[in-house]
């Protein structure tokens, strides 16, 4: 993945939501990897700054490096086991916000398109019906501004670029998007417009419900 001029935000240099003795919730900052890349100079992550607090830290799901909001680590093996569990068996709530090019016609929707990594363009995905994992997005239009629509999506699925390309093929690529959007509706925004707003997951320990909300910047 070539990552031009990366420079990411450093102010809060780490945001944190919640933490206890077996997890931490962060609010990621849009052009932060979630981990670090595999050049010396994109080893700055969440990650990374995570361990600077907590060596022991563990990896959980990921967010788009352009993508900004919700992410939960894990302190524990026990835990980490635990919360990748719900997020593969799909136990986890979650959604997320995206501003997107032109009107969305129906006001709710769904988009069942399978992917697989568009391999000569890495990190970029495509829709591939012979190979391509199954992947599904529901949407919701939350408002509707004369030229763009805000949407509240939710991934049943979890594959890597699934909302952007998903988005992309539904005719609505998200604004802001150097991958998917056209040179236009990339520039109608400073950064990508994916927000992860919400996330509801079952503590690993205690087995309480813990619901996280962080509202989009844009």
């Amino acid at each position: 993945m070539t990552l031009l001029h990366y420079a990411p935000p450093t102010s809060p240099y780490l945001d944190i939501l919640y933490q206890d003795n077996a997890l931490v919730v962060f609010n990621k900052p849009s052009g932060l990897l979630t981990v670090p890349g595999k050049a010396p100079e994109h080893k700055d992550s969440l990650e990374y700054r995570a361990r600077l607090v907590w060596p022991g830290i563990r990896v959980v799901h990921r967010l788009d490096m352009a993508t900004s909001g919700i992410v939960i680590m894990a302190l524990t093996a026990d835990s980490q086991r635990e919360l990748n569990r719900q997020f593969q068996q799909r136990l986890t709530e979650k959604h997320y916000i995206a501003c997107v090019a032109g009107l969305v016609e129906a006001d709710i929707g769904s988009i069942d398109l399978p992917l697989i990594c568009d391999w000569p363009n890495r990190p970029k995905q495509k829709v591939c019906y012979q190979y391509g994992k199954a992947s599904l997005t529901h949407y919701q239009v939350l408002s509707r501004d004369g030229k763009n629509s805000r949407l509240k999506l939710t991934p049943i699925t979890g594959r890597s670029h699934q909302l952007r390309v998903h988005l992309q093929w539904l005719g609505h690529a998200i604004l802001g998007d150097k991958f998917y959007a056209d040179t236009a509706n990339m520039a109608l925004a400073h950064r990508l417009q994916l927000h992860a707003e919400k996330l509801v997951i079952i503590h690993p320990e205690t087995g309480d419900s813990l619901q996280f909300v962080v509202q989009s910047p844009f």
